[in-house]
């Protein structure tokens, strides 16, 4: 399980850093994508993020877990899964327009 606090990948902008090395910076645009579409609150949209693991081709569906604030996310292939932590109030937070 990916256990994830957004604000690491994050400089004082709020922008995803580009002083940390590619494999993070993949993993943090991959997490924003999970954060833009979880927050949104559409779930009924079909999944369109596809699965960070290696050879797997399935699709993420991100959840927003309103009640402690974080995003639980997992393919729906290899059931590869995780959760992001303090992703509230980022550029990629849309909750604010729910």
């Amino acid at each position: 399980m990916h256990i994830t606090n957004f604000q690491h990948f994050l400089n004082e902008e709020g922008n995803i850093s580009t002083d940390i090395p590619k494999e993070a910076r993949e993993l943090a645009n991959f997490l924003a994508l999970l954060i833009d579409d979880a927050s949104t609150g559409d779930y009924e949209a079909e999944p369109t993020i596809r699965c960070i693991e290696k050879g797997c081709e399935g699709l993420i569906v991100p959840t927003w877990i309103q009640e402690g604030d974080e995003i639980y996310w997992i393919c729906i292939k290899c059931k590869t899964k995780g959760y992001i932590t303090d992703w509230r109030g980022t550029k990629w937070d849309n909750s604010s327009e729910i």
